[in-house]
């Protein structure tokens, strides 16, 4: 158990960490801090931790666990604004979807300070945004990656990693640089083909929209994603998410070729490929 947990700027995945912690016993006192007032105001009316500070280094201090919720291009100021209020021992991660060169920084930043630091990612979530839309079930069952870097320090590593078990999550651990190579793949590229295929259809017949059977609902549901959020993302794992585009153009002119050519054994075997893939999945919450 945490003695002492902080969380700062709650959003989904913020109140859901205070909502997960509380339900679960993870915590004995869980203080919350978001920069806007009125969202600590409704935050207030909650009841999903201990008290909602007034400023980020309010709310650190006596934690020995904060994990940073706040989009990724954010975390690491934010981190190094909290550094001087935090305890001796201190663990601050958080929960950010690009990991490297932010992992790489802020342990640059912590290299003298009392306090650890080591990267997190669940990977949970939805479009939605808002700790009104938060669960205290977000996390079980789905992966949970922990990044610490080689010069990590191995107890914090471990109480991240405990943390995170103890909200349900399946830790998986891994370096900073592996996780943005996977996450490129299975979730950043994911969300520019949705986002992508809804661009292209706002160029038809805006008709269309209304013909629209599950098959496009079910594909394009992660576009209604935040703009913005998705921006600072893609921005901080440029390099990977552009490698992953460079291998779905492959994958997608090699189909067309293919249809081109009337090869439709080769669009056949391509089908079954992705076929087998999407049934070897794991189920996700709500599927059979």
């Amino acid at each position: 158990m945490v003695q002492s947990l902080a969380i700062l700027a709650p959003g989904l995945l913020g109140a859901s960490v205070a909502r997960a912690a509380r339900k679960r016993g993870a915590a004995s006192r869980i203080v919350v801090w978001a920069r806007r007032p009125e969202v600590r105001v409704k935050l207030e009316a909650t009841g999903w931790f201990e008290s909602v500070a007034a400023t980020a280094a309010e709310a650190v201090r006596g934690a020995n666990l904060v994990v940073i919720c706040a989009p990724v291009p954010a975390i690491p100021d934010l981190a190094v604004d909290i550094r001087d209020f935090l305890e001796p021992g201190a663990v601050v991660t958080d929960v950010g979807s690009v990991k490297a060169a932010m992992c790489r920084r802020i342990q640059h930043d912590y290299a003298e300070a009392p306090a650890h630091f080591v990267g997190a990612h669940p990977m949970a979530g939805s479009e939605k945004t808002g700790h009104e839309h938060s669960s205290d079930e977000l996390f079980t069952g789905r992966a949970v990656f922990v990044t610490p870097l080689p010069e990590s320090s191995q107890p914090a590593t471990d109480r991240v990693v405990r943390f995170w078990s103890a909200l349900g999550g399946e830790v998986v651990t891994c370096h900073p640089d592996k996780h943005d190579e996977i996450v490129a793949n299975v979730s950043h590229l994911p969300q520019l083909l949705a986002s992508a295929l809804c661009s292209f259809l706002s160029t038809r017949d805006a008709s269309w929209r209304n013909y629209a059977g599950n098959g496009l609902r079910d594909t394009t549901r992660i576009a209604g994603s935040d703009p913005a959020l998705w921006r600072g993302i893609l921005q901080e794992n440029r390099h990977e998410v552009m490698r992953a585009l460079s291998g779905m153009q492959d994958e997608l002119q090699a189909i067309q070729a293919a249809m081109a050519n009337g090869d439709y054994l080769e669009v056949l075997n391509r089908l079954e490929r992705g076929n087998a893939y999407r049934q070897s999945m794991r189920p996700g919450k709500g599927e059979a």
